[in-house]
């Protein structure tokens, strides 16, 4: 568990009311957009370059699936945190 606290800090906070907690879900989700307009913008600069741009947007794919796994993982952790399923 103090391992999980280590990797979500901002999903173990507690959340007093539901509102606290979908302020904190959208923030989660604000975060995982912005680093999507990133990855993508950088995916359309290095895109046109033959063979490194397909080899660099394979690794900015992989970066952005990770980004969306760790995004989802804090939210379900949040909410078990708030439904005090998880301390």
């Amino acid at each position: 568990m103090e391992l999980l606290k280590k990797i979500f800090p901002f999903s173990f906070k507690k959340s007093e009311d539901v509102a606290n907690l979908v302020i904190s879900i959208l923030l989660h989700l604000v975060a995982a957009i912005l680093a999507g307009a990133v990855i993508g913008l950088a995916t359309l600069i290095v895109g046109w370059i033959p063979i490194v741009g397909a080899i660099i947007g394979w690794a900015l794919g992989v970066i952005g699936s990770l980004i969306e796994l760790y995004v989802i993982a804090g939210i379900v952790i949040k909410i078990l945190v708030y439904a005090k399923v998880i301390k």
